[in-house]
């Protein structure tokens, strides 16, 4: 018998070789058929797969984010069995999960897929999922997997099996098709009642545009047709707010392949948002007790090797320039300069906690299929802050950060977040992490405490933590539901000692600070995307680029229209008129579009009594008031930077 630890801590015992699915329908048959996997021991298996130890054991179903990722991967497989059907001489990459859906990379010689192709994909799909078939899991000897591999002419299956061991090698097979994959997979095709593929685009074998070009094929599904509408017509929602198209339609940024893939152009609307995230992210840390540093855009190679970003992180950082016989590197993070900032003049108890920010520029080497739009660049603004302290102030600096998020999540009006806590893997200390065993469980202690006194939701995944110590990614969601991750609070109990920082204790000593590394912005880049989905480009008045447009309704109050715009700049409100020959319809339109906050109608009527007739983006005629009226409450709105 073995002793399966259940969520809610009873130990019930079972007959060695029982599978997570029989002990779901020793609880109850209801309970089996929402079963779509099982976490052994943390580890995500499938539901049919023999359990033989002792081991704690949670059910998962499509409420469980690992329940939709398994789902998704298992409707790739499903995809890579009608793509087979309908293109035989098709060969196979990867084909993962992804945030929302799935998608496979594939090589269809010279064949191209078209949209058309989509359409008989989904239903051949279908078909097949209503056949109910098992996904079947087998180990296999790597020699065997090569042999099969190489009979198929496959050299992408070769390839990911150069990589591999005997012992960790598996085929999943359902229906007619099969594949390498370790899993896991939901229990038979059944399951998969609704599907949609969303698109069709190309991707450069490994991210490398000097491979191949492989046909990347995306799509969704769910296990009801109700949840696939729900989710149709936010993608729909989506298409509007992308913030590609927005960004070009608001002239926010543009890209030129004269400059370089991934490195975008301000254009002085997107300048004029940077500027308001700067002066709020200023305010707010001088209020917290910051100082402000500016560090270079290169290093030298040796200060990279003494934090020890190289040679792990080299594949992210762009090739090396040599000056004098010199290597430089053009800035990654900003890190290591912070450090050498700190240790440029002594320091001792009474100058802790030492805290230095800046918008520091950093470039990485993103691979070109991984590229998109603002949310993955070359060329990054970051909103980076250092806080050095002791272990005794730890919690009350990590607190204060944490709370500086809460503070931007109710001036940007994000209500759904949830903190996550990066861990370490035990196993994994030696070639992953600082090879410090007590201090990893000391600092992540000290951090799950915080939150958990804080009383901020949070969850807790293990092996992602940074090299250096635990971090906390801070995942938010959109009006419209799709998650980002917006910035990060990182530990670090290593980089101290690789830079021989020190402060002098009270009590005459030597001791090394903690370091905390905290970006609660994250960067302009990623976080202006983000904003730009988020309020469909309807930003808040203190945000937008231009706060109000005046119209006059002909050229006779042009001159009432100019002494309006005097008085507003004179105010520090950023205005234009329309000055165009059009009617006045066509101008609140047009407007409109341009999603610019207010509009100032301005006839006959309201040039007589000094006044202005009013109207609100997106919610129309809010009346006529006094200029001055007028004025003094759009003052008040943006100082206070009030949400939509």
């Amino acid at each position: 018998m073995i002793q399966i630890t259940l969520p809610d801590g009873a130990i019930r015992p079972f007959s060695k070789g029982t599978s997570a699915m029989d002990i779901a329908k020793s609880i109850s048959e209801g309970l089996a058929r929402k079963v779509l996997a099982a976490a052994v021991n943390g580890e995500v298996w499938d539901a049919s797969r023999p359990i033989e130890n002792d081991a704690s054991l949670k059910l998962i179903t499509w409420d469980d984010a690992d329940g939709k990722s398994t789902f998704w991967h298992s409707t790739a497989h499903l995809m890579a069995e009608a793509v087979q059907t309908t293109f035989p001489q098709a060969k196979f990459w990867v084909g993962p999960a992804i945030d929302r859906g799935f998608y496979y990379d594939m090589d269809l010689g010279d064949t191209k897929m078209t949209e058309e192709d989509l359409v008989v994909l989904e239903k051949k799909m279908i078909e097949l999922a209503k056949q109910n078939n098992p996904y079947l899991r087998k180990g296999i000897p790597k020699a065997e997997a090569i042999q099969y591999f190489t009979a198929k002419g496959d050299e992408y299956k070769l390839d990911l099996l150069s990589n591999l061991t005997d012992g960790e090698i598996s085929f999943y097979t359902q229906g007619s098709f099969t594949d390498l994959c370790r899993g896991p997979h939901i229990p038979s095709t059944g399951a998969i009642k609704a599907i949609k593929l969303t698109s069709v685009a190309g991707a450069y074998w490994k991210g490398d545009e000097k491979n191949k070009q492989l046909t990347r094929v995306y799509g969704v599904s769910f296990p009801n047709q109700k949840e696939l509408d729900e989710y149709l017509l936010m993608l729909e929602e989506a298409k509007k707010r992308d913030h590609r198209k927005l960004g070009r339609e608001l002239s926010i940024f543009t890209m030129d392949d004269d400059v370089g893939q991934g490195l975008p152009l301000w254009m002085p609307n997107g300048t004029i948002i940077i500027e308001e995230l700067e002066k709020l992210a200023k305010e707010t840390e001088s209020a917290a007790g910051y100082k402000r540093v500016v560090t270079p855009h290169i290093a030298k190679e040796s200060m990279y090797l003494t934090s020890g970003h190289l040679p792990y992180y080299a594949d992210s950082m762009f090739p090396p320039m040599e000056l004098d016989g010199t290597k430089y590197y053009l800035k990654a993070m900003n890190c290591p300069h912070h450090h050498k900032i700190f240790d440029a003049e002594p320091k001792s108890y009474k100058d802790l906690p030492y805290r230095i920010a800046e918008y520091g520029t950093c470039y990485r080497y993103e691979q070109s299929g991984e590229l998109f739009g603002l949310m993955r660049v070359r060329c990054l603004h970051m909103n980076d802050a250092h806080i050095y302290c002791s272990k005794e102030q730890f919690g009350d600096e990590f607190r204060a950060v944490n709370e500086m998020y809460l503070k931007y999540f109710g001036i940007f009006g994000i209500d759904k977040y949830v903190m996550r806590l990066s861990l370490h893997d035990p196993a994994k200390l030696a070639q992953k992490y600082v090879n410090e065993p007590e201090l990893w469980k000391e600092t992540e202690t000290m951090v799950r405490q915080v939150l958990i006194s804080s009383g901020i939701p949070y969850i807790e995944v293990q092996d992602e933590a940074a090299f250096y110590g635990p971090k906390i990614d801070v995942q938010i969601w959109s009006a419209i539901g799709r998650e980002f991750t917006l910035a990060t609070n990182q530990v670090d109990f290593n980089s101290g000692n690789k830079f021989k920082l020190s402060y002098t204790n009270q009590h005459n000593s030597t001791d090394v600070p903690l370091i905390i590394h905290r970006a609660p912005l994250g960067t302009h880049e990623r976080f202006i995307g983000f904003l730009l989905e988020h309020y469909a480009g309807k930003f808040p008045a203190w945000l937008a680029p231009l706060q109000v447009k005046i119209l006059p309704i002909s050229d006779k109050f042009m001159d009432y229209a100019n002494t309006i715009l005097q008085t507003l700049k004179k105010a520090d409100i950023r205005v234009e008129i329309d000055d165009r020959n059009e009617k006045i319809g066509k101008k609140i339109r047009d407007t409109e579009l341009l999603k610019v906050p207010y509009m100032l109608v301005i006839g006959e009527k309201e040039m007589n009594e000094g006044k202005v007739a009013i109207r609100r983006q997106g919610i129309g005629d809010l009346g006529v008031k006094p200029l001055e009226e007028f004025v003094a409450e759009l003052s008040l709105e943006i100082k206070e930077r009030k949400a939509v």
